[in-house]
C-alpha cells in the first residue's frame, strides 16, 4: 500500500506518470528519472505549520506527512536531519549580506546529509519487502547507508572506487556493510551496482535513478524553511555532483510552495568543482548534459556523467539560480576559512558551497537585503588528507616550559 497522498510517479523529461506501485526507478517510456506526484489538498488538510510546530520529534520523520512511504520506522532515536542552521553576523557583514546562515548537515548520525536519503530508502525498502540494498557510492553514501543499515539490522552492499578517501572505505568497514572495491570509477560502480539489483531483485540505493532519494534528501529544505519561521532564504548554495541534493533542495521548496506553507522560491545555485562540471557547462545549452573527464580533490562530486543531471538543471532554471565553477585550490581555502570563522570543519566536497558563496559575493550577485544560506554535506573528517595540503607540517618540541614559549613566540599569528 501506498500512502494516500501519493498520486503517482512523473518523468522529468517526457512528462509521462504513471502509479507509484509498483515502484518504479525510471522512466518507463525514456528512461529518465522520475518524481514523486503529491495531493497537496489531501497534505494541507491533515497537517499544517502549526500541527508540525507542536511535534516534538526533531528528527526528518516529522515531515511524514511530505514523504513516500507509509510510516516512520520504530526506532528513529539515532536521529536523521534536525540539523543545525546557524547566523553568522560577522561573516553576513563582511560579505555586505543582511544574512548569512550556515545549514550543517556534517551533524548527521553518519556525517553526511546523504544520511536523509537512507534514512528513507531503508524504510521504503522495508515497505516493499526487501532485506538486502545496494548502493554505489564515492564514499558518503555508502558510509550513510553502511551506518543506517547497521542501526535497522538492513544487509547492505556498497560497490565504491578503491581510490575512494581510506576514511570513508573504513567507515564502511566498520559498519560491517559489504565492501566491494572496483577497479573503476564512481559512474562504472553506478551502472554495475543497478545491474546488480536487477539481477539479485535487490533495493537498489543509487543516488540520481531511486526518485526516493531526492524526497529524504528534500528534508533539509522543509527543515531550512521551518527553521526560519516558514521563510525562505533569497539564495541557497548547494554543491553539486550527481545533482540529487540539489535537485531534492528544489523538491522541498517545491512542496512547500503548493502547500502555500511559504511564499517565494529561494534562487537555489548549483556549485561544482571546474575538474566535474557537467550540470553547470550544461546550462543555457540545448539537449542532453555531456559527459566531462572528473578530475577534482572533491572525491563526493566527482561525477563524469550526473545521473540526475536533468533534475538538477530544472532545479537552478526554475528556482532562478545559477551555476559556480570553483577550482580545487579555491575549495581548499575556503575549506581552511570556514574551519577558522565558523568552527565547522567540511569535506572539500561541502566546502565547495562556501567557495561559491564567496566567488558569488566577489561577483556582486547579491543585494544588502539578502539571506544567503550555505549547505555544508559532509565532514571533513571523512577526507582529511586533502585539508593538510594547506597545512604547514609542525615540527617536534622539547618538554620544557622554555621551549613551548619560544615556540609559541615563534609562531604566533
Amino acid at each position: 500500500m501506498i500512502p494516500e497522498a501519493i498520486l503517482g510517479l512523473r518523468c522529468c523529461q517526457c512528462d509521462w506518470e504513471g502509479p507509484a506501485e509498483p515502484f518504479s526507478y525510471i522512466c518507463p517510456t525514456c528512461g529518465k528519472n522520475l518524481d514523486f506526484i503529491y495531493d497537496y489538498d489531501r497534505i494541507a488538510a491533515s497537517c499544517g505549520p502549526l500541527s508540525l510546530n507542536q511535534d516534538n520529534d526533531a528528527s526528518m520523520w516529522r515531515y511524514l506527512p511530505l514523504l513516500p512511504v507509509k510510516a516512520a520506522p520504530e526506532n528513529k532515536s539515532l536521529r536523521v536531519g534536525g540539523t543545525p542552521l546557524v547566523d553568522f553576523p560577522h561573516l553576513a557583514k563582511k560579505t555586505r549580506i543582511t544574512r548569512l546562515q550556515i545549514k550543517d548537515d556534517t551533524r548527521n548520525p553518519s556525517g553526511s546529509l546523504k544520511d536523509r536519503a537512507s534514512e528513507l530508502a531503508i524504510q521504503h525498502a522495508r515497505e516493499l519487502g526487501k532485506k538486502t540494498i545496494i548502493a554505489a557510492s564515492t564514499g558518503n553514501a555508502g558510509s550513510s547507508l553502511a551506518a543506517l543499515s547497521a542501526y535497522h539490522g538492513m544487509n547492505s552492499i556498497i560497490l565504491a572506487p578503491a581510490t575512494a578517501p581510506i576514511a570513508k572505505l573504513t567507515q564502511i568497514l566498520q559498519h560491517g556493510a559489504q565492501l566491494v572495491p572496483v577497479d573503476a570509477n564512481y559512474d562504472a560502480a553506478f551502472d554495475l551496482a543497478f545491474e546488480w539489483a536487477q539481477k539479485h531483485e535487490s533495493y537498489c540505493r543509487n543516488t540520481g535513478v531511486n526518485p526516493i532519494l531526492a524526497e529524504g534528501k528534500k528534508t533539509v529544505a522543509l527543515e531550512i524553511a521551518e527553521q526560519n519561521d516558514w521563510k525562505a532564504p533569497d539564495h541557497i548554495f548547494v554543491p553539486v555532483g550527481d545533482g540529487c541534493i540539489i535537485s531534492g533542495v528544489y523538491k522541498g521548496f517545491f512542496d512547500l510552495l503548493s502547500l502555500k506553507w511559504i511564499d517565494s522560491m529561494p534562487a537555489i545555485h548549483a556549485v561544482q568543482a571546474e575538474g566535474s562540471a557537467a550540470i553547470v557547462d550544461s546550462l543555457g545549452q540545448e539537449g542532453d548534459i555531456q559527459p566531462v573527464s572528473a578530475n577534482t580533490l572533491a572525491d563526493s562530486i566527482s561525477v563524469d556523467l550526473p545521473r540526475d543531471g536533468d533534475k538538477a538543471r530544472r532545479a537552478i532554471i526554475k528556482s532562478g539560480g545559477r551555476g559556480f565553477k570553483v577550482k580545487d585550490a579555491d575549495i581548499l581555502k575556503a575549506q581552511k576559512r570556514l574551519s577558522e570563522t565558523t568552527g565547522i570543519f567540511a569535506e572539500p566536497a561541502a566546502a565547495a558551497a562556501y567557495a561559491g558563496f564567496l566567488q558569488a559575493s566577489e561577483a556582486g550577485v547579491f543585494k544588502p537585503e539578502d539571506h544567503v544560506v550555505v549547505l555544508l554535506t559532509g565532514s571533513g573528517l571523512k577526507d582529511t588528507a586533502s585539508a593538510q595540503k594547506l597545512l604547514k607540517p609542525v615540527e617536534e618540541v622539547n618538554a620544557t616550559l622554555v621551549d613551548v614559549e619560544t615556540y609559541l613566540d615563534k609562531h604566533q599569528g
